[in-house]
């Protein structure tokens, strides 16, 4: 038997993109018209709609708390105003997860930009940094008196790789000088937006807020223990894992939020930077389960992550953790798997307070639409029906009683 700590905060997560809806205003829903990805998100899960009654299945398993986003292309539809009816909504669903017992994790920016920003250029603007902290500033205004703990982005890293380098993701640019750029203005951008939010909060006389990052982590495992494979092992845990924390960590953080999913197996070819940066294993190696979209499931890695994480001296949130797979069994598996390595790791000293299942609902995964199924919550995309699947429930014994079996 596992005991968590008494108030260890737990629950599932949620962004506006992918399940709200009809987001016509931001830089996804445009390249989407264009026919780039799987599908469109289209109205996605009517979570904009229907987020009561979501919320109330999530009361139902126990949640003690909710990550959400806000979508910033509602909130300020053009650069010179905001949308009091936006901002209406958004009270509305924090009131409505408070009412029912759950804490507001929220997120500011989860990938998708309004579109008048992307037509000036998005991250790529230096002017941005400021169109983020003026929108920052607005909702902490307005939503302080409810919310204590803010994610300003989520995975900057990812959204850089994907959008400026891999060319995957809107606006589908190929240029490392272009995701250099787009990282240096997302960090410029936090650091900011942090001492933003701690300054409304001090000047109204609130506790102090709890403000980070939701940052992506990979384990990096060498197949075979070479001296080029462990050098690549070292070089991609400083530059992809640890590099953003160790520039955040001492002057703009207040924890880690990690978001956590796979393992990357290293096989170097040559000295080629190329190779130490991105290689992987072809050799049908150390062979692991996957999910649907090719992840390889490795709960090992999240215990070891987040032992590296230990030096920070923070308190640790896990703010994504999931699967998509068809068989609603392996989701639990995973689950119960992972949370055993979070165990683990609280034992060793880290300060984990709190585990966020990736997702709520079934929703529209970016560039691979609405195949891949992450939800503890199934969604029929043709009623809108959600259906409650067991995972979810032997999850939701594990919220209510904080014991693992």
């Amino acid at each position: 038997m596992i005991r968590f700590p008494k108030d260890f905060l737990w629950g599932s997560a949620t962004s506006s993109h992918q399940v709200e809806g009809d987001n016509r205003a931001n830089d996804w829903w445009e390249w989407e018209q264009k026919g780039h990805g799987k599908q469109p998100s289209g109205e996605a899960c009517r979570h904009y709609q229907l987020y009561e009654k979501d919320f109330d299945l999530a009361q139902q398993l126990h949640h003690n708390c909710h990550r959400l986003s806000i979508e910033w292309s509602r909130i300020q539809p053009d650069p010179d105003s905001f949308s009091e009816s936006a901002i209406a909504h958004y009270q509305q669903v924090i009131n409505a997860l408070r009412a029912r017992g759950m804490e507001p994790i929220v997120t500011l920016h989860h990938f998708t930009n309004p579109r008048w920003l992307a037509r000036i250029g998005g991250w790529e603007n230096k002017r941005t940094v400021d169109y983020f902290c003026r929108y920052v500033e607005k909702m902490a205004l307005i939503f302080s008196p409810r919310v204590r703990y803010w994610v300003t982005i989520n995975e900057p890293l990812i959204y850089a790789y994907f959008s400026y380098f891999a060319g995957d993701w809107p606006p589908q640019k190929k240029s490392f000088l272009a995701l250099w750029r787009v990282r240096n203005r997302m960090i410029a951008a936090h650091i900011k937006a942090y001492r933003a939010i701690h300054r409304i909060y001090k000047q109204a006389g609130l506790p102090r807020p709890m403000v980070g990052v939701a940052h992506h982590l990979m384990a990096f495992v060498a197949c075979e223990k070479t001296f080029r494979n462990r050098l690549a092992v070292s070089v991609r845990n400083s530059v992809i894992n640890l590099g953003l924390l160790k520039v955040l960590a001492a002057r703009s953080l207040d924890f880690i939020g990690i978001n956590y999913y796979s393992r990357n197996l290293i096989d170097t070819e040559n000295w080629s930077l190329h190779s130490i940066l991105s290689a992987v294993c072809r050799r049908q190696h150390d062979i692991l389960p996957k999910n649907e979209m090719g992840w390889e499931i490795y709960p090992r890695g999240l215990y070891d992550m987040l032992l590296s994480l230990k030096r920070y001296r923070l308190p640790v949130f896990i703010l994504e953790n999931g699967v998509c797979v068809s068989d609603d069994r392996l989701r639990w598996d995973f689950i119960r798997e992972h949370l055993k390595s979070v165990a683990c790791a609280i034992e060793q000293g880290v300060d984990v307070r709190g585990y966020m299942y990736w997702s709520l609902l079934d929703n529209f995964e970016w560039d691979k639409g609405f195949v891949p199924r992450f939800g503890l919550i199934g969604i029929d995309y043709q009623t809108f029906e959600r259906t409650v699947r067991d995972s979810a429930r032997r999850f939701a014994q594990v919220c209510k009683t904080g014991i693992l079996d």
